[in-house]
Protein backbone atom coordinates (compact mmCIF):
# COMPACT_ATOMS: atom_id res chain seq x y z
CA UNK A 1 0.00 0.00 0.00
CA UNK A 2 2.82 2.33 0.58
CA UNK A 3 3.81 2.08 -3.06
CA UNK A 4 0.24 2.92 -4.13
CA UNK A 5 0.20 6.00 -1.92
CA UNK A 6 3.44 7.19 -3.37
CA UNK A 7 2.13 6.86 -6.93
CA UNK A 8 -0.78 9.25 -6.25
CA UNK A 9 -0.02 12.64 -7.63
CA UNK A 10 -0.31 15.56 -5.31
CA UNK A 11 -1.88 18.76 -6.60
CA UNK A 12 0.65 21.44 -7.09
CA UNK A 13 0.02 24.88 -5.58
CA UNK A 14 -0.59 26.34 -9.05
CA UNK A 15 -3.28 23.75 -9.81
CA UNK A 16 -4.88 24.40 -6.42
CA UNK A 17 -4.88 28.13 -7.12
CA UNK A 18 -6.42 27.60 -10.56
CA UNK A 19 -9.15 25.37 -9.09
CA UNK A 20 -9.89 27.98 -6.43
CA UNK A 21 -10.10 30.73 -9.06
CA UNK A 22 -12.34 28.52 -11.23
CA UNK A 23 -14.64 27.84 -8.27
CA UNK A 24 -14.79 31.56 -7.46
CA UNK A 25 -15.62 32.46 -11.06
CA UNK A 26 -18.32 29.77 -11.14
CA UNK A 27 -19.94 31.19 -8.02
CA UNK A 28 -19.74 34.73 -9.43
CA UNK A 29 -21.32 33.72 -12.75
CA UNK A 30 -24.09 31.78 -11.03
CA UNK A 31 -24.81 34.80 -8.83
CA UNK A 32 -24.87 37.10 -11.87
CA UNK A 33 -27.17 34.74 -13.75
CA UNK A 34 -29.53 34.60 -10.75
CA UNK A 35 -29.62 38.40 -10.55
CA UNK A 36 -30.36 38.66 -14.27
CA UNK A 37 -33.15 36.11 -13.94
CA UNK A 38 -34.73 38.02 -11.04
CA UNK A 39 -34.45 41.30 -12.94
CA UNK A 40 -36.06 39.73 -16.01
CA UNK A 41 -38.95 38.33 -13.96
CA UNK A 42 -39.50 41.70 -12.25
CA UNK A 43 -39.49 43.52 -15.60
CA UNK A 44 -41.93 41.01 -17.12
CA UNK A 45 -44.30 41.55 -14.19
CA UNK A 46 -44.03 45.32 -14.58
CA UNK A 47 -44.62 45.00 -18.32
CA UNK A 48 -47.82 43.00 -17.80
CA UNK A 49 -49.06 45.57 -15.24
CA UNK A 50 -48.34 48.43 -17.64
CA UNK A 51 -50.07 46.58 -20.48
CA UNK A 52 -53.16 46.09 -18.29
CA UNK A 53 -53.15 49.79 -17.41
CA UNK A 54 -52.73 50.69 -21.08
CA UNK A 55 -55.76 48.58 -21.95
CA UNK A 56 -57.79 50.30 -19.22
CA UNK A 57 -56.79 53.73 -20.53
CA UNK A 58 -57.59 52.73 -24.12
CA UNK A 59 -61.02 51.46 -23.05
CA UNK A 60 -61.68 54.66 -21.13
CA UNK A 61 -60.55 56.72 -24.12
CA UNK A 62 -62.90 54.81 -26.44
CA UNK A 63 -65.79 55.35 -24.00
CA UNK A 64 -65.06 59.07 -23.73
CA UNK A 65 -64.84 59.42 -27.51
CA UNK A 66 -68.26 57.77 -27.83
CA UNK A 67 -69.63 60.12 -25.18
CA UNK A 68 -68.12 63.08 -27.05
CA UNK A 69 -69.82 61.99 -30.28
CA UNK A 70 -73.15 61.55 -28.47
CA UNK A 71 -72.91 64.97 -26.84
CA UNK A 72 -72.61 66.56 -30.27
CA UNK A 73 -76.14 65.32 -31.05
CA UNK A 74 -78.69 67.91 -29.77
CA UNK A 75 -81.41 65.28 -29.30
CA UNK A 76 -79.13 63.19 -27.08
CA UNK A 77 -78.09 66.25 -25.04
CA UNK A 78 -81.74 67.16 -24.49
CA UNK A 79 -82.63 63.60 -23.50
CA UNK A 80 -79.61 63.37 -21.20
CA UNK A 81 -80.41 66.66 -19.49
CA UNK A 82 -84.04 65.71 -19.02
CA UNK A 83 -83.17 62.30 -17.58
CA UNK A 84 -80.30 63.25 -15.31
CA UNK A 85 -81.15 66.80 -14.24
CA UNK A 86 -84.95 66.58 -14.12
CA UNK A 87 -85.37 69.27 -16.74
CA UNK A 88 -88.71 69.51 -18.43
CA UNK A 89 -90.10 70.87 -21.65
CA UNK A 90 -92.34 73.90 -21.43
CA UNK A 91 -95.74 72.87 -20.13
CA UNK A 92 -94.47 69.48 -18.99
CA UNK A 93 -94.67 68.37 -15.35
CA UNK A 94 -92.30 65.97 -13.61
CA UNK A 95 -93.56 63.54 -11.00
CA UNK A 96 -91.25 61.77 -8.58
CA UNK A 97 -92.27 58.18 -7.85
CA UNK A 98 -90.92 56.35 -4.80
CA UNK A 99 -88.72 53.40 -5.55
CA UNK A 100 -90.10 49.98 -4.63
CA UNK A 101 -87.58 48.29 -2.30
CA UNK A 102 -89.70 45.11 -1.92
CA UNK A 103 -88.55 43.26 -5.01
Amino acid sequence: MTAAKKKKKKLTPIVKLLLLILAGLSVYFLYSAGNELMTTLRLQRQLSEVQERLQEVQDESAYLNKQKEKLQDPDYVQSYARGNYMLSKTGEQIFYLPENDNK
